[in-house]
């Protein structure tokens, strides 16, 4: 009983705190503690049996590490699972993770005890069952199962008592760029709390990193879409750093951080989206011991007309959500279509209804009203006739190719949807296969669309590859209206059609696929190959297509680059003898690989599926991935001889010419909201806030001057100006609203935006509104005003305390505050906006500028008396006699200001300071007029009064 007595006392004394925090406290303490001493609490406190039981016969996880390095888009992962086993016997243990469906697996390894097992890759032998069977019979340390886009590698392993094991996965894989950006994800499901849990992704783009974003952890039921609502902040714990062509992020939340996201742990996919600098020209080309890889994505290019006929299913099974959802899509996505695009819809079930009889109509408001009407009053009957609605689209489009004299550059596609299989007419896949890809005849491409679990897709996958097409497949609880439109907006803009890349054929060989019927904006063309002759000084690269108005030639001779130029040295997670050091050669490997693949699974003939899985099995067995013709078999290695955890750590970065680990990079620490954080907050009286109210605080004169601006909405005031000296400049752009009943004033206004720009030691600003910030430092970064945060770069620190404020200090010597202000239900003269504050001008020159900065280093005098009259000068203890005074007057730079006594509210209306008010806009107050101090957009610089310059 002395052992239960503690226990409640420790409980007992934590009374007050968060359940939440108290029993995340609690497992960060005993989470590393033997689990003997809850065998005896088990027996001794029955109700709690069977909780502790469970604890006791579930192996815990102890550690769960991820380490990517990623080289010119191609990534390599090392994923590190410790499992623990405190029970008095031997305990099974499963050790799973999601990984992305594209990457190839190419080691595993599992420590138990003392005992090492290395999986060691080796081919399947020929099944005389079909494919399908053969691909999803898996053995013990596989994949199984595709959830959109992912698969499941699963380990089953028993752990002797007391003892631990370490599971060790690697896998590889090249990022494909959609919608604009790489994408790298990181699939965290421990399903327990982990008492170390840390991820690290290093990049190397030797273009240069771009646009790099860390978004929240994306549940799997966002998974596809691409984009993120309301909130944009980086996870609590992430930290990101930078310089132009090196970046490191890392994710490494405590065991309370873990609770706060997820009481049972974290169950997310941590993100990283990133884009790279690019040249006009033919793209990038890099070249490493004898192979190249080449990138190409042009920019800035007019779109392509489309051709485009939506085929949709409306059977039964459609009904509710996912037929609804269907709908709310295909209404955003005709709003999208261009003017000079033509389009008709299909709904098929049994019977297939066609829109428009026998034509394609223009992109017009009415058009776009009926088709919107048609969508809508579809409704969920019958069966699901396949081959009959793809052979009627077909049709449909082939005709009025033929029929009008459309652009010659323009781009024709169906899009088709169904979340079924086919069960009217002709269902026999392979019969429908050969029906669509003779309907089709090369002339347009297909893109499938499968929703929920009962679509055939394999189908679906195989009628777009073979019709120059794409395929994605949807889970049925997912957001599909928000997946859709993501598809849609991936293939919505055609920039190019008809890309050929050439390259010498007596320098190349083995060169992967390098022709495209479409290029889409934001995605990429990917071509790979061998070269003949290494002794060559350069290759010659010639890129063909055409876009909306030309046709183009792109032609340039590449430089074979020093091999040390590209070479990255050491990579430990390579196995000895099986792995190269050459990335872009394991990047021309993967792509013929996937090649290979494709083109088996789109083969009808037998001898040459044999032979094309022949030659990727035979590759994939050189280059040790894990493949649909490879499986990984377990080996003992016998005694672990106690190797160092660098030994599994993804490749190295040495040698590159900079240190990741030197980084001064974004910080985003913890989000946990403090109330001390507002106490802490040191700020002066100076301010710009309200409708807008300014306040300037004059500490040895004892007393404060304040004034209005009536400006205009949309006016963006020069707050402060300093950017010769400093290099600091504030600018706040008005919003408006209506006035108050009964009031003196047309309308109000308020700070929607603050811009604050700093130009030394470098280049950085930011954008801030009472939703979200920008940080612009080099690179860009999206952070939201509703999550806690500190982010540092360089000079610059930005923190957050959510829905409250945002400091902003720079070179530890200026510091601003920006007060958040929000209406849960404003009224109609009210509008959420921003306050803006100095804390600290220390750094500021004697010569800034601006509606607040001209004061800073200012001081003014207050007179008595009239202005028709001399003045005598008002002593500071003499300041109370003179409120009731209406003709006390300020001296400002030899200017004689009429003052009035008034009270004004600030920091949020809770503190009311005392001023001496300047009417009329503070004429003679401030140098000039007010519109002097208007600066002509956000990032003007104004480097002189009067002036406007550009950031």
């Amino acid at each position: 009983m002395i052992l239960w007595l503690w226990l409640c006392c420790g409980f007992s004394a934590s009374v007050g705190q968060p359940d939440s925090e108290l029993m995340a406290r609690y497992l960060e303490e005993k989470l590393m503690a033997d689990y003997s001493i809850m065998e005896q609490v088990a027996r001794r406190v029955p109700r709690q049996a069977k909780f502790l039981q469970r604890l006791e016969t579930r192996p815990r996880m102890s550690e769960f590490s991820v380490k990517s390095t990623i080289i010119s888009r191609y990534a390599f992962t090392t994923v590190s699972c410790t499992m623990v086993n405190s029970g008095s016997e031997a305990r099974e243990a499963v050790f799973e993770m999601q990984i992305p469906a594209p990457a190839f697996i190419s080691n595993f390894t599992m420590i138990i005890g003392n005992k090492t097992y290395y999986g060691e890759v080796t081919g399947k032998e020929k099944k005389h069952s079909s494919d399908d069977k053969a691909r999803h019979r898996k053995p013990l340390n596989s994949t199984e199962g595709r959830e959109n886009g992912y698969e499941t590698f699963k380990a089953s392993v028993f752990i002797p008592r007391k003892m631990q094991a370490k599971f060790l996965l690697h896998y590889e894989e090249l990022l494909q760029r959609r919608l604009g950006k790489y994408e790298y994800t990181v699939s965290i499901r421990p399903q327990q709390l982990v008492g170390r849990l840390r991820v690290e992704v290093n990049i190397l783009e030797k273009s240069g990193i771009v646009s790099l974003e860390v978004p929240p952890l994306r549940n799997s039921k966002h998974k596809g879409n691409g984009k993120v609502e309301g909130d944009v902040s980086p996870p609590p714990s992430t930290v990101i750093g930078h310089t132009k062509t090196l970046a490191k992020v890392t994710f490494n939340p405590s065991v309370v951080e873990q609770t706060r996201i997820a009481r049972n742990g974290i169950l997310g996919d941590f993100i990283i989206r990133y884009d790279v600098n690019r040249e006009l020209s033919v793209g990038d080309v890099q070249i490493l011991n004898g192979y190249f890889v080449h990138y190409f994505a042009p920019t800035d290019l007019p779109p392509l007309p489309k051709n485009v006929v939506f085929v949709l299913d409306s059977s039964a099974s459609m009904v509710g959500t996912k037929l609804k959802q269907t709908k709310e899509a295909l209404f955003t996505i005709l709003q999208d279509l261009r003017p000079e695009d033509h389009f008709n819809i299909i709904g098929f079930s049994n019977r297939i209804k066609v829109w428009q009889q026998d034509r394609l109509v223009p992109v017009t408001p009415n058009n776009i009203r009926d088709a919107k009407k048609y969508i809508h009053n579809m409704s969920p009957t019958g069966g699901t006739n396949i081959n009959g609605a793809l052979q009627t689209g077909a049709k449909l489009l082939n005709d009025y190719i033929a029929q009008n004299d459309i652009d010659a550059r323009s781009v024709s596609l169906i899009i088709f949807l169904t979340d079924g299989r086919p069960t009217v007419g002709e269902t026999q896949s392979l019969k429908i296969l050969s029906n669509t890809k003779d309907a089709i005849r090369d002339k347009f491409c297909l893109f499938t669309i499968g929703i929920g679990n009962d679509v055939d897709h394999k189908l679906l996958e195989r009628m777009a590859l073979e019709n120059c097409g794409m395929t994605r497949h949807f889970q049925e609880d997912e957001d599909a209206a928000s997946h859709l439109k993501g598809f849609y907006d991936e293939i919505g803009t055609p920039l190019l059609s008809d890309i050929r890349v050439d390259y010498p054929e007596d320098n190349v060989e083995q060169v992967t696929q390098n022709f495209f019927p479409n290029y889409f904006n934001g995605s990429e063309i990917i071509i790979a190959g061998k070269l003949i002759n290494r002794t060559s000084d350069s290759l010659h690269v010639e890129v063909t297509a055409s876009n909306s108005k030309k046709y183009i030639l792109l032609k340039k001779d590449v430089a074979i680059d020093l091999p040390s130029r590209n070479d990255i040295r050491g990579m430990p997670g390579l196995e000895d003898g099986k792995g190269d050091t050459n990335y872009i050669e394991r990047a021309w490997s993967y792509l013929t690989i996937k090649e290979l693949l494709n083109s088996r699974l789109k083969s009808d003939d037998s001898q040459e599926k044999d032979y094309l899985m022949e030659k990727a099995k035979s590759m994939a067995l050189t280059y040790n991935f894990v493949t649909p013709f490879t499986v990984l078999k377990m080996r003992e290695a016998g005694l672990h001889p106690e190797l160092a955890p660098e030994e599994f750590i993804s490749p190295s970065t040495d040698g590159i010419g900079e240190k990741l680990q030197s980084l001064q990079g974004h910080k985003a620490p913890p989000g946990i909201q403090r109330q001390q954080d507002k106490q802490r907050i040191k700020i002066s009286k100076t301010s710009a806030d309200g409708d807008p109210h300014f306040v300037i605080d004059f500490p040895s004169s004892k007393f404060s001057v304040c004034f209005n601006i009536d400006g205009e909405p949309g006016d963006i005031l020069r707050l402060v100006s300093d950017h010769k000296e400093s290099g600091v400049t504030v600018n706040g752009q008005l919003i408006g609203a209506p006035a108050p009943p009964n009031g003196h004033k047309k309308h109000r206004t308020y700070f929607s935006t603050i811009t604050i720009l700093n130009n030394k030691p470098e280049r950085s600003y930011l954008e801030i509104t009472p939703k979200r910030i920008i940080l612009d430092d080099g690179e860009r970064l999206l952070l939201s005003c509703g999550r806690s945060a500190v982010v540092r770069s360089n000079s610059l620190e930005v923190s957050i305390s959510a829905n409250s404020n945002i400091t902003v200090t720079i070179r530890d010597t200026i510091s601003f505050v920006i007060l958040i202000h929000r209406y849960k239900k404003p009224a109609p003269y009210q509008r959420n906006h921003l306050g803006f504050y100095i804390s600290n001008s220390k750094g500021l020159s004697s010569d800034s500028h601006g509606l607040l900065g001209q004061f800073l280093n200012h001081e003014v005098k207050l007179l008595q008396g009239s202005l028709n009259t001399s003045h005598q000068q008002v002593g500071q203890n003499q300041t109370e006699a003179l409120k009731p005074n209406p003709t006390n007057t300020l001296k400002v730079k030899g200017r004689l200001v009429p003052v009035v006594w008034k009270q004004r509210r600030i920091y949020n209306g809770q503190q009311e300071v005392e001023c001496w008010f300047a009417k009329n806009n503070a004429d003679k107050l401030i140098d000039g007029s007010y519109k002097d101090y208007l600066a002509s957009h956000p990032f003007d610089t104004g480097t002189s009064f009067g002036t406007s310059n550009s950031f």
